[in-house]
């Protein structure tokens, strides 16, 4: 037996800001026992990651600055919703040939995640990339930027989880792929879901 839920209506939006990626809005939202409150927070266009797992066990990790930390973090390679009507798992792939200078043969939905729901609506989706195979020197991605300073490594997945569990990887969607990808191994990648199930609502 569920509990039943306040439907939270909004009476009032206002955009603060807005930008390529993200826009900043406020929003006057109906609270239980009557009443209002505003609720400022950031509406993202979504992101994709992807823990590639090669057939020695290892997955692929990049190592890339992050400004609003003003350090390099591990994370999975990954990129923006930003291109219109691009299918989730193409743009997955698209981010592992760009980032890590590979193809992949299979790909499935690993896990989603709401990356920071207390200020942001961005969802994550999390793809494994397996039947790995290098991109053709000649067709590989000019990166520019941060993206000219990555560093891309190979590690085991086990001792990536250890990274995981000694706080050295903080990113929240290298985190979750990587616990993800550990379990998903344990069950033989049967509770995995197509690459074209819907995102979460």
């Amino acid at each position: 037996m569920s509990a039943v839920e306040h439907r939270y209506e909004v009476t009032g939006h206002r955009e603060i800001w807005s930008g390529r990626i993200f826009s900043v809005v406020s929003d006057d939202v109906t609270m239980p026992g009557g009443g209002t409150a505003t609720r400022d927070y950031v509406t993202h266009v979504g992101a994709v990651a992807v823990v590639a797992l090669d057939d020695a066990g290892q997955v692929v990790l990049i190592r890339q600055y992050r400004h609003p930390v003003g350090r390099h973090l591990w994370e999975l390679p990954a990129g923006l919703m930003d291109v219109r009507g691009e299918d989730l798992a193409a743009a997955a792939v698209r981010e592992l040939a760009e980032e890590a200078d590979l193809t992949a043969g299979r790909v499935d939905v690993l896990v989603d995640l709401h990356s920071s729901p207390g200020f942001s609506n961005e969802v994550v989706r999390v793809f494994l990339a397996r039947d790995l195979a290098d991109v053709p020197a000649e067709q590989r991605h000019d990166r520019r930027d941060e993206e000219a300073d990555l560093q891309v490594v190979r590690v085991d997945l086990d001792e990536a989880v250890g990274m995981v569990l000694a706080g050295e990887i903080t990113n929240a969607s290298c985190v979750a792929g990587l616990l993800a990808a550990a379990r998903a191994r344990e069950t033989g990648f049967a509770e995995l879901r197509r690459a074209e199930a819907p995102l979460p609502r």
